[in-house]
């Protein structure tokens, strides 16, 4: 205990770069292998575990992609202005027929050409063609848009809304997908509640936070009943969830006495890290216990969140076998200044508006990280990087919306 001592009279002296601790943390992560089938219309975000081909053709059939008239294109061999081929109109296709057509509508059995209904001039029971059409002229081939045993999509592919429509379009039913990562999250403080606060008490807001973003990206959230600041309760809890793909407790991460969270995971296991060159949230923890990664968030709430994006949101990408696709970006001129310390990655929150020719990014000022209000009222985060001491009024800068889920 001597070095945890030490680390609480000092403080974090030396900070991980952000990079190199997810590094660390996504090398203690393996994918956990699962799949299960579910149905097309139920497979909207989730990730594939097998490759998929087309059950079918798409359409199916041969069909008009002109109005007009269905032919043989050896009935109009010839044809011109001065010189029509004159067909009789009619329902079914026969040698030297013409059967009226719609755009969509399936080719009639017989016919091997569409002429367009500008190119006809219907005299009586006749159609006058005024021009020749070739073999397959204005016909969409019945496996125009999909072919039956065409490749669609590889293993490792999230499926979008457009993706099911075509995947049924194709006759696919079921869909082989990674099963849910399972995370647990387990809030931690003596001082919490989860209503009605007394004096010196706080209501639990970081594990129904980050349980929620947790389902967001694509996992299976444990939210757990908050556990006290005592280290056999907290080595009980984390110990209750080893079955999961990844635990993550929420508070008690720094140095103070009653932050045992690390002490645990260390004790349990080893730590990757403990201390991250960011702000807000620098006092943010990971280690591995029993081959399950274990990710200590701060208890401020603006801190808990940027780290569990950080950090949380990729590990469970991993574990679930799921790509970690980037967030929507916005360019933005800053209206203010944006200050940051040299060496670290700061997480500067903005409200983004709307103006002729782009948008504005308004820095929204907080007293700290404890400051729940700031990421309600924000539109997403300036990522200023180690390398600069902060961004000035008037900049482009680039506003990552996080909490846009990809």
């Amino acid at each position: 205990m001597t070095g945890t001592h030490d680390r609480r009279r000092a403080g974090f002296k030396e900070r991980t770069r952000v990079a190199e601790a997810r590094a660390r943390l996504l090398d203690a992560v393996a994918p956990h292998g699962r799949n299960e089938s579910v149905a097309v219309a139920d497979a909207a975000g989730r990730t594939l575990a097998e490759p998929v081909a087309a059950a079918r053709d798409v359409p199916g059939y041969e069909r008009a992609a002109m109005d007009g008239y269905a032919v043989r294109a050896a009935d109009t061999f010839g044809a011109s202005e001065r010189d029509p081929a004159v067909l009789r109109a009619d329902e079914t296709m026969a040698p030297g027929t013409a059967v009226r057509v719609h755009t969509g509508s399936e080719l009639p059995d017989g016919a091997d050409a569409v002429v367009m209904v500008e190119q006809v001039e219907a005299v009586g029971s006749d159609v006058e063609v005024l021009d020749a059409v070739a073999v397959g002229e204005n016909v969409g081939a019945k496996d125009e848009d999909v072919a039956a045993g065409q490749h669609l999509h590889d293993a490792g592919h999230r499926l979008r809304p457009s993706d099911l429509g075509l995947l049924k379009a194709s006759g696919v039913r079921e869909v082989t997908v990674a099963d849910h990562p399972e995370v647990a999250v387990i809030p931690t403080g003596e001082e919490l509640v989860q209503a009605d606060p007394d004096p010196g008490e706080m209501v639990e807001t970081n594990g129904l936070t980050v349980s929620r973003l947790v389902e967001g990206w694509g996992g299976r959230a444990r939210y757990r009943d908050v556990v006290t600041d005592d280290a056999d309760a907290l080595r009980a809890a984390i110990e209750r969830d080893l079955d999961a793909d990844v635990v993550v407790t929420t508070g008690g991460s720094s140095v103070g006495e009653r932050d045992l969270t690390p002490d645990v995971v260390a004790e349990l296991g080893r730590l990757c890290f403990h201390g991250v060159a960011l702000k807000p949230g620098h006092p943010v923890a990971a280690g591995v216990v029993d081959d399950t990664p274990v990710v200590c968030l701060p208890g401020y709430p603006v801190a808990c969140i940027v780290n569990a994006v950080q950090f949380v949101r990729p590990a469970l990408k991993a574990a679930g076998g799921m790509p970690v696709p980037a967030f929507p970006q916005v360019d933005a001129e800053l209206t203010g200044k944006l200050r940051s310390e040299p060496g670290v990655r700061t997480y500067a929150r903005v409200s983004l508006e709307e103006r002729e020719g782009g948008y504005t990014a308004e820095p929204v000022h907080t007293s700290g990280s404890g400051v729940l209000s700031s990421v309600a009222l924000a539109d997403g985060w300036v990522v200023v990087p180690e390398s600069a001491e902060g961004i000035a009024a008037g900049e482009t800068v680039c506003v990552e919306q996080w909490e846009v889920r990809p």
